[in-house]
């Protein structure tokens, strides 16, 4: 946990940078979201393919190698932009190589909560990993706004390449015996096939993974909204997209603290989360001035987290074993991968319209996902 945490303050030190450096390359929402979408289309493309090699190798094995490689990706593109060498197409490739190995790290991480701790601990653990994540979006973007008004962007790739030999240094470290190791499944005809039949054979995984869907493609655009949100509505700085991404991150950590306190998941409470998080999405695009969009961030943190966790944790807590690896793949897929199909058209727009009509899209996504949580169905709540 200590190494991920620190791993994550530096992607999000990156993530801010890429935006920002996008934007003032471009000047342009569409061409920041279709940035965003070269950068997680792969994971749309390939996250099927990927759990299936998650669960014929060693997760360990795997993140080791994928953490060297996204490693790599951001060193390069750190001495790019330090050298002034940079150029659109550069970011586009990188972005690429970026999300074909987030197609496997993603999954993969997830899947080896399981090896970490046992049953009984794993809605816990998630939570407490979704926590890492999120206070990683408070304090990364402040060293991102500190980084870039002092040294300039390119050092936050730099910082960001340096974090992923935290993972790699625990990943090294871990005690191999503590391990509650998965049987790795043997290669055969028909694996992948028999993976998206389990997922949509069992609700409490396929209506989960369809919400997350709906909700991934929409409402998770961040990344694109509300750099825009703080440009063109509130007319603010650099600083003020900070602000915004960092409360939206706090929020999140009050909130996946309070949900530690529960143990239940399930559809149901699936379906209320999804409700809670629709209302604060349409706050934050109503908010009439910066600060009480920063507040409206803090209220959709925590309904995010809520959200996150629960459905994280009901489709791995329902999945057999040996298909752990293609399940947490088509989760990462409808969370992550849906990015590209989404970034775009919240990108265009914010553009065309204003933010605020993207924040209200993302609002009625989580809507429809109450639709389908309410569909009739034998869903048990899982302990």
């Amino acid at each position: 946990m200590s190494g991920q945490s620190l791993s994550l303050i530096g992607t999000w030190v990156e993530t801010v940078a890429q935006a920002l450096l996008v934007l003032r390359l471009t000047h342009s929402g569409t061409i920041l979201g279709l940035i965003t979408s070269v950068r997680y289309a792969p994971i749309l493309l390939l996250s099927p393919y990927a759990g299936l090699l998650i669960d014929r190798c060693s997760k360990r094995h795997l993140l080791l190698a994928t953490q060297a490689d996204l490693a790599l990706v951001s060193a390069v593109l750190g001495v790019s932009v330090l050298t002034g060498e940079i150029r659109l197409w550069q970011l586009v490739v990188l972005a690429a190589v970026f999300g074909i190995l987030s197609a496997v790290d993603n999954p993969a991480r997830l899947a080896f909560v399981h090896e970490v701790v046992d049953r009984p601990l794993i809605r816990n653990a998630v939570t407490l990993n979704s926590i890492s994540m999120n206070v990683a979006r408070v304090i990364g973007p402040t060293i991102a706004a500190v980084l870039v008004s002092t040294v300039g962007i390119g050092w936050c790739f730099v910082v960001n390449a340096a974090s992923f030999g935290c993972v790699i240094a625990s990943l090294l470290g871990l005690d191999a015996s503590s391990l509650h190791p998965v049987p790795t499944v043997s290669r055969a005809r028909g694996q992948l096939r028999a993976g998206l039949r389990y997922a949509a054979s069992v609700p409490a995984i396929s209506r989960p993974l369809l919400m997350m869907a709906l909700v991934g493609t929409f409402t998770f655009e961040f990344e694109v909204s509300l750099p825009l949100l703080a440009r063109t509505t509130f007319h603010g700085t650099e600083t003020a997209y900070s602000w915004l991404i960092g409360a939206l991150g706090a929020g999140a950590v009050a909130g996946g603290l309070a949900a530690a306190w529960s143990s239940r998941t399930g559809v149901r409470r699936l379906t209320k989360a999804a409700f809670y998080y629709a209302i604060a999405v349409g706050l934050v695009a109503a908010a009439p001035t910066l600060p009480t969009a920063v507040a409206a961030c803090l209220l959709a943190g925590a309904a995010s987290i809520t959200f996150l966790t629960t459905g994280n944790s009901t489709v791995q807590l329902e999945s057999d074993p040996a298909f752990r690896g293609r399940i947490t793949a088509l989760w990462s897929m409808a969370l992550v991968g849906s990015t590209p199909i989404g970034s775009p058209i919240i990108g265009a727009l914010s553009d065309v319209a204003s933010p605020r009509y993207a924040l209200a899209l993302g609002a009625a996504a989580c809507l429809a996902a109450v639709i389908i949580g309410t569909w009739p169905s034998g869903d048990r709540q899982v302990k």
